[in-house]
C-alpha cells in the first residue's frame, strides 16, 4: 500500500496530512477553508484517495498560505507515496463536465514541475462555504488562489500538469471541475500499478 505522512510547521501554517493512494475515496479534511475543505474531499472521493489533512493557519488574513502549503504537503505526499515509480503509468488525461464547465486535464509524471494553467475565472471570488461548511466571516475565496495550490502542488510531486477551461461561465463549477479532471486522472490511468515488474514509462 502505497501511503505518506507529512507535517509541515511555517509561521502561518501547521498541517498535518496522510494520504492513501490506493484507497477508497474516505476522507477527514479541516482546512480552516470551507471551499478548500469541499474541493479536496472531492478530489479524494473522485481519485479514491484517503486523504486526511488537519490545518490551522492564518485565515484571518486570509487564504493564501492555507491553500498554498497544502498544495506545498500533497505534492510531497504524492511524491513519497510513489516513491521510484516502478510500475506506474507516466502519462494521464481526463475530459470533466461540471454542467456548463468542461475542463481538460493531462499528466505526465515527468520527474520535472511544471504547470500551464489555462483556466480563465469570470469572477474574482466564489463563495467561502458549501452544504457541509458553512461560509466564514469574509465569505468569499479567492478564484485565483486555485492556481497557486496546483502550482505548489507540481513543485513538489515534480509533475508537469496542463489544466485547461474549454467552457465555463461559473466560477465554481469551474474550480471543482479542475479538482474532479485532476483527481479522475488517477481513474484513467494515472498513478494506477500495471505490474510489480515493469517500470516507469
Amino acid at each position: 500500500m502505497r501511503t505518506a505522512q507529512i507535517e509541515r510547521n511555517t509561521n502561518e501554517t501547521q498541517i498535518r496530512l496522510t494520504l492513501n493512494v490506493d484507497g477508497r475515496g474516505q476522507y477527514q479534511v479541516d482546512t480552516g477553508c470551507g471551499f478548500l475543505n469541499h474541493m479536496l474531499e472531492l478530489f479524494a472521493r473522485h481519485g479514491s484517495f484517503d486523504l486526511e489533512v488537519t490545518c490551522q493557519g492564518d485565515t484571518q488574513v486570509d487564504d493564501h498560505h492555507t491553500v498554498e502549503d497544502i498544495g506545498i504537503a500533497l505534492g510531497k505526499a504524492f511524491a513519497q507515496a510513489l516513491g521510484d515509480l516502478r510500475g506506474v503509468y507516466r502519462y494521464g488525461n481526463f475530459l470533466l463536465p461540471m454542467d456548463e464547465a468542461l475542463i481538460l486535464c493531462a499528466v505526465d509524471i515527468s520527474g520535472r514541475a511544471h504547470l500551464n494553467f489555462d483556466v480563465e475565472m469570470p469572477a474574482a471570488k466564489v463563495l467561502d462555504g458549501d452544504e457541509t461548511h458553512k461560509p466564514k466571516s469574509a465569505g468569499l475565496f479567492d478564484s485565483e488562489l486555485a492556481e497557486e495550490f496546483y502550482a505548489a502542488f507540481v513543485r513538489e510531486a515534480k509533475i508537469t500538469l496542463h489544466m485547461k477551461k474549454l467552457y465555463g461561465k461559473n466560477t465554481h463549477h469551474i474550480i471543482e471541475g479542475t479538482f474532479k479532471a485532476f483527481a479522475r486522472v488517477r481513474v484513467n490511468k494515472l498513478v494506477i500499478v500495471k505490474s510489480r515488474d515493469s517500470s516507469h514509462l
